[in-house]
């Protein structure tokens, strides 16, 4: 990636806070992210972990302290080239013509190329053979592409929202609980989809869970957002 120098951390966060009326849930909060890096971001529920990666990709204004990818902030970037880069990965995926609406309408394949209808992805199409490889990783035959998002389970819906952000390319992923509806089995798929990924130059994540065993086995270090409480 040119915006890099050697060395030069891909996303760095310095003195983050985030204020709910009289209360700071959390502040000071500070790290870099390095090629290469999964960082486990750990505190009890209700301590703003999903407010902490919104806050990361500006779903939520940023109300204390600075988010820098490449060395530029989200605004120098603008915010359509900068979430191409920095990407949050919901629990659970939604349509992106009905995000306030909060469901999940047409097939698989629908949600996955009405993404390319962006400005931002207008030079790239929808890859077939990308997804169809991924889905025998995962598990998964060519027909997962037909099923109806309305009849989706959590577990489906989580293996989209995961397919739709990976096939766009990020080169930092927020994962927010990626797993939490998966069985076991492919709980394991998906962490190995995810570390061949890693594998690639100038990528990165960030990943919650309530799976202890998952912090710790997927994770090379941890963020506790309980200590900036």
């Amino acid at each position: 990636m040119g915006e890099l120098g050697f060395g030069q951390a891909l996303l760095s966060v310095e003195n983050l806070g985030r204020q709910l009326g009289d209360r700071w849930l959390w502040r000071g909060v500070s790290f870099d992210l390095f090629a290469g890096d999964c960082l486990g971001l750990v505190a009890p529920s209700g301590a703003g972990k999903t407010l902490l990666m919104r806050n990361l990709v500006m779903l939520d204004p940023i109300q204390r302290g600075t988010v820098r990818f490449g060395g530029k902030t989200p605004s120098q970037w603008g915010l359509p080239a900068y979430r191409s880069r920095v990407m949050y990965v919901p629990q659970r995926a939604v349509s992106i013509e009905n995000v306030a609406q909060n469901v999940l309408e047409g097939t698989v394949q629908d949600n996955l190329m009405q993404v390319f209808e962006l400005g931002v992805y207008h030079q790239r199409q929808f890859d077939f053979t990308l997804i169809q490889t991924w889905l025998i990783q995962l598990g998964r035959g060519p027909e997962f592409l037909n099923l109806q998002g309305t009849r989706l389970s959590g577990g489906e819906a989580q293996i989209l929202a995961l397919l739709r952000a990976l096939q766009l390319s990020p080169q930092v992923l927020l994962l927010d609980e990626p797993t939490a509806s998966l069985d076991a089995a492919t709980t394991a798929r998906v962490e190995a989809l995810l570390l061949d990924w890693l594998r690639h130059p100038h990528r990165a994540c960030i990943l919650t869970s309530h799976d202890a065993e998952q912090i710790h086995r997927f994770t090379q270090r941890r963020l506790n957002l309980g200590e900036f409480a």
